[in-house]
């Protein structure tokens, strides 16, 4: 079977919603990659316009993800999938973000794919950053192919008007053409906060970087801007101002699905 190209493109939109103590909804558009982190020569090989570990329109670089210090992406993504007993030995791990746009990037969440010989996702990592430059991984194995349910407790301060509690429930469809994601927060049980994804591929080549580019100018710029402009309107509407705690002691929450249930 020939193996799928080492880049290709993600571009869709993400959507979040506060639901206590009062309704706040956004929505804008996204531009993500998905890169195989075991095959990094030919995806840099793709497209005049995109790089690994040098400038471009759009790069990535090693040392923004996983351990960030520009160590082997694919070491760290095996240990960690191992963490929670999902072994990537023949098959694939990809990574889908949002790139270096002209040298900038933020990514509010990277998602880590493993699959196995046949295709199917077997393990993921939720790679959560905030702001303040601090980052926690959930990892979880997947014991049935399909629609993908699973939960994690919150560990990682990422909204200066949320604070650290609750539970996160994944909702993920990992579909070879299209992608979505939703995740739903609850503390004590009430659901106060909701956010989505939904991207669909397109082959990474000249001519659709390009577009891209112009379609979504500054995308990464725009994830950051949005991000202060979000909270400076819940800050008018009377959120109330969460402190910065310590960064989690921990770099991965384990989470495991078992026949609908999740034991941490």
């Amino acid at each position: 079977m020939t193996p799928s190209p080492a880049l290709a493109l993600w571009p869709g939109r993400t959507a979040h919603a506060r639901l206590k103590p009062f309704a706040h909804r956004f929505s804008y558009q996204i531009a993500y990659i998905g890169i195989d982190i075991g095959r990094l020569d030919e995806a840099a090989a793709q497209s005049r316009y995109f790089s690994v570990g040098k400038f471009n329109l759009f790069s990535f670089y090693p040392r923004d993800h996983g351990p960030r210090d520009g160590s082997c992406l694919s070491k760290w993504a095996k240990a960690r999938f191992s963490d929670v007993g999902v072994d990537v030995e023949g098959g694939s791990v990809r990574l889908m973000c949002q790139p270096r746009v002209l040298g900038y990037q933020f990514n509010p969440i990277s998602l880590w794919l493993a699959r196995d010989a046949a295709g199917e996702v077997r393990g993921m990592l939720y790679e959560v950053h905030n702001t303040f430059g601090d980052a926690h991984t959930y990892a979880v194995r997947i014991d049935t192919p399909g629609d993908l349910h699973h939960n994690a407790a919150k560990h990682l301060h990422v909204s200066p008007f949320f604070a650290v509690e609750g539970q996160y429930a994944f909702s993920l469809r990992p579909e070879d053409e299209r992608f979505a994601l939703s995740i739903r927060k609850t503390v004590s049980g009430e659901a106060d906060f909701t956010a989505s994804m939904a991207v669909k591929r397109q082959d990474a080549t000249d001519a659709s970087l390009w577009k891209l580019f112009l379609r979504q100018p500054f995308s990464t710029h725009k994830s950051i801007a949005a991000i202060h402009w979000e909270a400076l309107r819940l800050w008018v509407k009377g959120a109330r101002y969460q402190p910065r705690p310590a960064p989690p002691s921990r770099e991965i929450t384990p989470a495991r699905f078992e026949a609908g249930r999740v034991s941490e």
